[in-house]
């Protein structure tokens, strides 16, 4: 039977997501704004984002092991569970938390898309790397 590298594969997933809402930022620049406006204005979606991420972030946080000598499994651990406190605050503080992210999109909108690119290729790199070296 053969064995999944859970670390490569939400490595790459989680990458290749970070890279297609890069490019959809960069192609409808405001994209992010809209977003953000719509889920700070419902209550229902911020509840529903905050228990999206809440479940994507332990999934990742759970099928990551600490290994000390594997960074990526650390990284992704850490990602995941940074997901997972960020969902705690959008459900519980999303008035100041959204209300922070729209002062920062509105001034560096194409510096987060650039950041949200870059840190999507280095995922999805390390998890093609990782997944060439322990298979």
């Amino acid at each position: 039977m053969p064995v999944i590298d859970a670390t490569a594969w939400t490595a790459m997933l989680l990458g290749l997501f970070a890279i297609f809402a890069a490019v959809g930022s960069l192609r409808k620049p405001g994209i992010w704004q809209t977003l953000i406006k719509e889920v700070e204005a419902s209550p229902a979606l911020q509840m529903i984002s905050g228990v999206a991420e809440l479940a994507a972030g332990a999934a990742i946080y759970l099928v990551n092991p600490w290994v000390p000598s594997d960074l990526l499994a650390i990284a992704m651990r850490v990602i995941g569970g940074i997901m997972m406190l960020e969902a705690l605050v959008v459900v519980g503080f999303s008035d100041i938390y959204f209300h922070f992210w729209l002062r920062n999109l509105a001034v560096f909108h194409r510096g987060w898309a650039v950041v949200s690119l870059a840190v999507g290729v280095v995922l999805t790199v390390a998890g093609a790397l990782h997944l060439n070296t322990v298979s």
